[in-house]
């Protein structure tokens, strides 16, 4: 292909992706992904390579790269086959996480596959929300090992009333899981058109293309990053069982023939569920490099080819089974972009920003009981950090995330919350010559009684300054205007308040 060809091929599969999005969106019923937008599209050529994919969530994206390959080749596809899986050490994040992989063919022949990863608020665990502090993979919610919910365009309903079983309302969960169906079986007839207006087997050199090309290109970038070895430790609050300061340290070898980046000396995986299986690592470090390309490199494997991942097995960043790691997929891959970044600002100073927020602020909570039962979950922003030629933004989502808030409307339709404030925390991001976004702060009071739970960061270690900025204010957890750890389950009653503050960005320069 030439180069306007390749260019107009590229954007027919990202325009793939965006519409299975769209399809997802708009039948889902859960507000976590019609109004959240917690989901994520993506494209995979025949061995499971990334190909394409939506401007969605990183960290779904990320992972799914990282493990397509193991997952589409153990199975036997055959046309109208759509595989779903949620374990995270079998190509999941985290059980929430459920994706669902549909393969595409072409008169018997494998196009490839689609894929969209969604968020459920309920996915069987007991603590409502099914973001538990937990200690087990078990505790977390059903364990979906990779299995055929469709053979040959045919609803395995046994399957699905089985893991819906689980949930304590199974009617949305069956009716989100519908809504991925329907977006991968748009994705599939929109990719089956799309190859068969082109002479044969262009498609899939198409493809290959594609990745060819985000490979030199990154390769070119990469190589502008001057050689040598940088490093970087940065630090976990607690596991939320007792165990604090948890370091994450990474090591970044640039040399000739590519980049290494090594996780020797991170902590051992912990009692808590802050660990997170290697595809979420690696999804981190795919992100902070994706950030340093060109805008033009197609969002595809090529673009990975010469980074090398080292991790510890049964460290932090490359957990053991049965691991809890509810947390590990938002706040540590959270936590090793911010370590990435800081060992890169030592190679590229003039080009990195300070650290981010630094978490998701995942915030769990429902009830079960008579009066019915209910599951939500939210990721609230904070601050940017400010960088070498702007402030950084306040009250936004950073980095491994990219998900909406749940509007103020919605929460109050659909739960028995009332939102008393939500503004920007003025005067948490750090000081500099580039100023860190500002925090935010959302108040909840709770009109019936409920379970909560919240798994944050940076509420003891601050989101940290660049050439002589300022760290960014830590977050603050309040029930009724006392002080809360940063990962806590807790019951409350009608009438309390629950707030938090968000963390700001760090400043950049003097």
């Amino acid at each position: 292909m030439d180069a306007v060809e390749l260019s107009l091929f590229a954007s027919r599969i990202e325009a793939v992706c965006e519409e299975m999005g769209a399809v997802l969106q708009r039948s889902a019923f859960s507000p976590n992904i019609r109004d959240r937008l917690d989901f994520s599209c993506a494209v995979f050529d025949p061995a499971g390579e990334l190909c394409a994919q939506a401007a969605h969530i990183p960290v779904h994206l990320g992972s799914m790269a990282y493990a397509m390959r193991d997952l589409v080749g153990a199975v036997e596809w055959a046309p109208g086959d759509m595989l779903i899986v949620n374990d995270p050490y079998l190509g999941g994040t985290h059980l929430p996480d459920v994706t669902l992989i549909a393969a595409v063919f072409l008169e018997e022949r494998l196009l490839g596959f689609v894929a969209n990863r969604a968020h459920h608020a309920d996915i069987g665990a007991e603590a409502p929300g099914s973001m538990p502090v937990s200690r087990r993979l078990d505790e977390e919610g059903r364990i979906i090992p990779p299995a055929l919910l469709l053979r040959g365009g045919e609803l395995d309903a046994a399957l699905l009333r089985e893991i819906t079983a689980a949930t304590a309302v199974p009617a949305v969960t069956e009716a989100d899981f519908t809504a991925q169906i329907s977006a991968n079986r748009v994705g599939v007839r929109r990719l089956q058109a799309l190859a068969t207006g082109m002479p044969a087997g262009r498609y899939l050199q198409g493809l290959d293309a594609l990745n060819e090309y985000a490979a030199q290109l990154a390769s070119r970038q990469l190589q502008q990053i001057p050689a040598g070895q940088y490093c970087f430790t940065d630090y976990m609050d607690d596991d939320g069982q007792g165990h604090a300061r948890l370091p994450i340290q990474v090591c970044v070898t640039v040399a000739e023939g590519g980049v290494e980046v090594d996780f020797a000396g991170t902590a051992e995986q912990a009692p808590g569920n802050v660990n997170c299986p290697l595809s979420v690592a690696a999804a981190a470090v795919y992100y902070v490099f994706r950030c340093l390309l060109p805008p033009q490199t197609p969002a595809c494997a090529g673009s990975f080819r010469a980074l090398r991942i080292r991790a510890p097995e049964g460290s932090l960043v490359n957990a053991r089974r049965p691991a809890a790691v509810a947390a590990g997929n938002v706040e540590t891959s959270s936590r090793i972009v911010d370590a990435l970044l800081g060992a890169l600002a030592r190679a590229l100073p003039e080009r990195i920003p300070a650290a981010s927020q630094g978490t998701m602020n995942n915030l769990a909570m429902g009830a079960r009981g008579p009066g019915g039962a209910w599951d939500y979950y939210e990721t609230l922003g904070g601050g940017m950090g400010g960088g070498p030629q702007q402030p950084g933004l306040s009250a936004v989502q950073t980095h491994m995330t990219n998900t909406l808030n749940t509007p103020i409307e919605v929460v109050e339709r659909f739960y028995p919350l009332r939102v008393n404030r939500y503004a920007i925390r003025r005067g948490s991001g750090g000081a500099g010559r580039h100023r860190g976004g500002d925090g935010l702060v959302r108040e909840y009071e709770f009109l019936a009684p409920a379970q909560v739970t919240l798994l944050t960061e940076r509420r003891t270690t601050a989101p940290w300054g660049l050439q002589g900025g300022a760290a960014g204010r830590p977050g603050v957890n309040l029930l009724n205007d006392r002080l809360l750890p940063p990962k806590v389950a807790l019951a409350v009653a009608a009438g309390d308040r629950l707030t938090l503050e968000t963390p700001g960005g760090g400043g950049w320069g003097m």
